[in-house]
């Protein structure tokens, strides 16, 4: 697939490659700006297989300074590994006990008719779905179920950033009735609310599209097959190219990476900034339960 590859003279997004360490630091220190909202709630939705859990893992690995499998991925695909809603919290290894001001919320993989409804990826937009329910892909969470469904979901339950993840080597075979899941998801999150969810889009396996950025990460910008499934992507969805952000996650690597730390750090900070901007905003903080 790679073989086509070929690169821009210069690279179509600046990118600097020297400032994971300051973004680190930035991130650790980091607190909410609404002290209603302690943790900022980033929801992981996207299609099976693309990488969610490896997503949280590389982003635990860079906190923790080492591998770590806090959320469980699957290495063969085909069916949604994650099963259930799960929050997972990034601990503080300065402060035992302490994590950080974000947590990632995953949630079942979109797969046709045997995926997450959509109505349940919504609802947990919502703050609707209770920890540890799991999916049923031929029965949305109903409000009538008083053990999984929370009538009266705070604004720490509530999804902060809607954070997209998808494979680069299959968004051109993504299905239509793909396609439509997730722009019916965007438009829900668009109009929850007096203030729409703010949403990311995390492209994974770059490293695998093109040989040229297996060989050196930092051609990442230079790459114009990835430009090409970027666009595609945004034009599909809706969501503006600068709200797509490409990774590598942790995959066959035991010690960290500078580079890959560097893009999946960007990432993060983006999605941290673009939530804590949004329960910032007058209009969320005086919104009722959505």
């Amino acid at each position: 697939m790679g073989s086509s590859c070929s690169e821009f003279s210069t690279p179509w997004r600046e990118m600097s490659w020297s400032e994971r360490d300051g973004t680190l630091e930035k991130l650790r220190t980091f607190t909410s700006g609404n002290p209603d909202v302690g943790k900022l709630r980033i929801l992981l939705n996207g299609p099976v297989g693309v990488g969610k859990s490896s997503f949280i893992n590389s982003i635990n690995n860079i906190f923790q300074g080492r591998s770590t499998t806090s959320a469980l991925a699957d290495g063969i695909g085909g069916k949604s590994f994650t099963k259930k809603y799960t929050t997972y919290f990034t601990d503080d290894p300065s402060m035992p006990g302490s994590t950080y001001s974000f947590a990632f919320t995953d949630v079942m993989g979109l797969e046709g008719d045997q995926g997450v409804c959509t109505s349940d990826i919504i609802n947990a937009m919502k703050g609707h779905v209770k920890e540890g329910y799991e999916f049923n892909p031929r029965a949305p969470l109903s409000k009538d179920d008083s053990y999984w469904y929370n009538n009266s979901p705070s604004l720490e339950d509530q999804a902060h950033c809607l954070v997209t993840v998808v494979d680069a080597n299959k968004i051109a075979i993504m299905s239509d009735e793909t396609f439509r899941k997730l722009r019916e998801i965007r438009l829900a999150a668009s109009k929850l609310g007096k203030y729409w969810i703010p949403q990311v889009v995390v492209v994974t396996k770059v490293d695998e599209l093109c040989p040229l950025v297996k060989e050196d990460l930092k051609r990442v910008y230079k790459c114009k097959l990835l430009k090409e499934k970027m666009d595609q992507f945004s034009a599909k969805v809706g969501i503006p190219v600068n709200c797509i952000l490409p990774v590598k996650d942790y995959h066959n690597e035991i010690d960290l990476k500078k580079d890959m730390d560097e893009l999946l750090l960007k990432a993060l900070r983006q999605i941290v900034n673009y939530a804590n901007d949004y329960v910032k905003s007058p209009s969320y903080r005086n919104q009722q339960s959505l």
